[in-house]
């Protein structure tokens, strides 16, 4: 049976923010505001179980190639947030929890509800 977690109120969360609530003893769960929609996710890395929504939230860097194929340079797109993982450096689509470079991995995900003013994890 699911159970609700109560994240707190939203409007203690800015664009971007994250907040990391128990789940139980033995895990958490990391929730976000990403622009504006609301992600949560298992704090825990497939890779080999780091704590990955304690990594940092970052844009994807896409490599910039002309019509000539000659190299550009970099740029980030902030239009696909990514969560790194800080163990290894695994990047995860905020969008689906899907793993960057291999989308047979994910973080486990869950739905978030607010209500009112409370924001809540169905674990």
């Amino acid at each position: 049976m699911a159970k609700e977690i109560l994240v707190g109120k939203a409007s203690d969360f800015k664009e971007g923010d994250k907040k990391i609530v128990p789940n139980g003893k033995n895990s958490e769960i990391g929730v976000y505001l990403v622009h504006g929609n609301w992600y949560a996710y298992a704090n825990l890395c497939p890779h080999q179980g780091g704590p990955a929504c304690e990594g940092l939230l970052m844009a994807k860097v896409e490599e910039v190639i002309a019509e000539d194929k000659t190299y550009q340079g970099m740029r980030f797109n902030h239009d696909e947030m990514h969560i790194v993982c800080p163990w290894h450096g695994w990047e995860f689509d905020i969008a689906d929890g899907q793993a960057v470079a291999d989308r047979k991995w994910s973080l486990r995900k869950f739905e978030v509800e607010v209500r009112g003013e409370d924001v809540y994890v169905i674990a």
